[in-house]
């Protein structure tokens, strides 16, 4: 049984790494829609997760591997996301609509110790699954119109994580965690111009390989009041230490397409081809949190995040971004677990909320995003208070970009579906 789980877990994990995402054309911009954390857990309550410990023995930690002192049970969860994406321009009075479904996480973790916990888990971190088409009518010089000038831009890719948790406890307030994360994959952007009555197409195509290795510390300190069961939690995560090898290969040229498809290039000539490395893919990354809360009853908490902003290579020029701010505030309650007439009153109901100043500037404008979000735990019938396994459900609504200076405003709701099965696995039996 045990051997059928890890081959099931491995086939999973190259399912997920075969998957393509679509998203906003913002991700035309660096290395895509960034899409870690994704968790429904951590999504359905804004985004906390620095200073989060869960009160239930069978949720992992990966945001902040400092925060699982409470961790007992071995936890496998598998997760999956449905996003929809609705865009406006003022440009044309343009709209588009865009659905992707996608397996957004795998993790495995357990119990090394009583004070030494560990998780491995597996998702996408960011994509590109995009394409635009800007049409510009030609005149000559009396006015009148003689054909069309297309510029077409698309990217595809998925660059995926993996990760290897660990925290320990080293008293009874007091944990810290590091995890290590390992970055890879492929992405492409494509720019192609192409005119009426042209024969040719110049197409400058840019293939990104990555290959990334960084680690996150984490600590936190919670101090419960035994008296009232209320709980003080205060937590802190940094990224940083990357080893990045990241190669660009760009290449310009002109062709024609030989299939309707417009896949296969012929009669290709390169004008330049050029390859780059960059050592500085994930900048530094910080978090820090304060939560307060009723053992196995509620809490709530507010979030800080800091990502610093890096120059990239765009089509062969330097873009800057910005520095990126990120407020998250949510929480959780559990009506009454021990009340047993009533299924509702032992779901774990989530709820949150987040701004987020982004890392893009365009035509003057800041894209930034904000939204609003929610959730619930629906316990299977075997589940206990020590034992918390079931369906997890969240759905996140909200907004990124602008209408100003023909720019994209994009609304999204996003829906999130996965199970948590946790239990006392991989242990010996002591006593039959």
């Amino acid at each position: 049984m045990k051997k059928i789980f890890v081959l099931s877990f491995i086939s999973v994990g190259y399912f997920l790494n075969a998957q393509n995402l679509s998203n906003s054309p913002y991700a035309t911009y660096g290395i895509g829609d960034v899409k870690y954390d994704n968790t429904i857990e951590t999504a359905s309550m804004g985004g906390i997760s620095t200073a989060f410990i869960s009160d239930f023995t069978s949720n992992f930690n990966f945001a902040n591997p400092a925060n699982n002192a409470n961790f007992e049970l071995t936890s496998i969860k598998l997760e999956a996301t449905n996003e929809n994406n609705y865009f406006k321009t003022d440009y044309n009075n343009t709209k588009s609509t865009k659905h992707s479904t996608y397996l957004s996480n795998i993790s495995l973790a357990f119990p090394l110790s009583p004070k030494l916990k560990m998780g491995l888990s597996y998702q996408p971190y960011s994509s590109k699954s995009y394409e635009i088409l800007h049409t510009d009518e030609l005149k000559d010089e009396n006015g009148v119109v003689y054909g069309n000038r297309i510029n077409r831009f698309k990217g595809s890719g998925t660059l995926n994580t993996a990760q290897i948790a660990l925290g320990y406890k080293v008293n009874e307030k007091f944990a810290v965690g590091v995890r290590a994360n390992y970055y890879f994959g492929n992405l492409y952007d494509l720019n192609e111009l192409a005119q009426t009555n042209a024969e040719l197409i110049n197409g400058y195509e840019t293939k990104n390989s990555i290959k990334n290795f960084n680690f996150t510390l984490g600590a936190s300190y919670q101090n419960l009041n035994t008296s009232t069961d209320r709980k003080l939690t205060i937590g802190a995560t940094t990224t940083f230490g990357n080893t990045s090898n990241m190669t660009t290969d760009y290449v310009n040229s002109t062709y024609f397409y030989s299939d309707a498809a417009a896949t296969t290039k012929s009669n290709e000539s390169i004008i330049e081809q050029k390859s780059t490395s960059s050592k500085n893919l994930l900048p530094l990354q910080a978090s820090v949190g304060v939560g307060y809360g009723e053992e196995n009853k509620w809490f709530v908490s507010l979030q800080g995040d800091y990502k610093k902003g890096e120059s990239i290579t765009y089509f062969g020029n330097s873009l800057d971004l910005q520095d990126t701010y990120r407020i998250s505030a949510g929480g959780w309650y559990l009506p009454n677990y021990n009340n047993f007439r009533s299924y509702f009153s032992r779901i774990v109901y989530r709820y949150g909320a987040f701004y987020e100043k982004g890392n893009l500037q365009l035509a003057g404008q800041n894209i930034n995003k904000l939204g609003v979000s929610a959730g619930v735990l629906l316990p299977f019938k075997t589940s206990s208070i020590t034992r918390m396994s079931g369906l997890e459900l969240g759905i996140e609504v909200g907004k990124r970009g602008t209408l100003k200076n023909n720019l994209i405003n994009q609304n999204f709701v996003n829906l999130r579906v996965g199970f948590n099965f946790a239990d006392r696995w991989f242990r010996k039996t002591l006593y039959n």
